[in-house]
């Protein structure tokens, strides 16, 4: 790969989100994947309490959500990182914690897409304008 390449993302329109999800993640996106996410969003977030999130595909191959707020986040973390991060950065940050989390599944398949997919997150989010802070949260 060209280490130049710019990693875009693309919004999921609404009436394709459970055919894009169900492509990269089969059952285990409403099972697993997706209340993995909001469970962390609300543990690393004391402003986070529910609502509507994109979904958002990258033109690596990876796949993200992110909270639809126009407001920033409280984050605290076990690591000790303390900040705010807006509703995209928070949601890239609980979608690279949950990734790095299921990719030690027992499920053989499941646990290797999700492995991918957080190296395709975090390659996008290294041009992220908040990636600096995304990296202290996840460290």
């Amino acid at each position: 790969m060209n280490i130049n390449t710019v990693i875009t993302r693309q919004l999921v329109d609404d009436e394709q989100r459970i055919e894009q999800t169900a492509r990269l993640f089969g059952i285990h996106f409403p099972l697993r994947l997706e209340p993995a996410v909001y469970a962390l969003a609300g543990k690393l977030s004391p402003d986070y309490n529910g609502g509507y999130w994109e979904f958002y595909t990258l033109s690596n191959g990876g796949f993200y959500m992110a909270p639809y707020a126009d407001q920033d986040f409280q984050v605290i973390c076990h690591n000790g990182y303390a900040g705010d991060l807006s509703a995209d950065a928070l949601g890239i940050t609980v979608c690279l914690y949950a990734y790095s989390h299921l990719s030690f599944s027992d499920i053989a398949g499941f646990a290797e897409t999700c492995a991918q997919q957080y190296h395709w997150l975090r390659e996008y989010m290294l041009d992220h304008p908040e990636a600096q802070s995304i990296l202290a949260a996840i460290d």
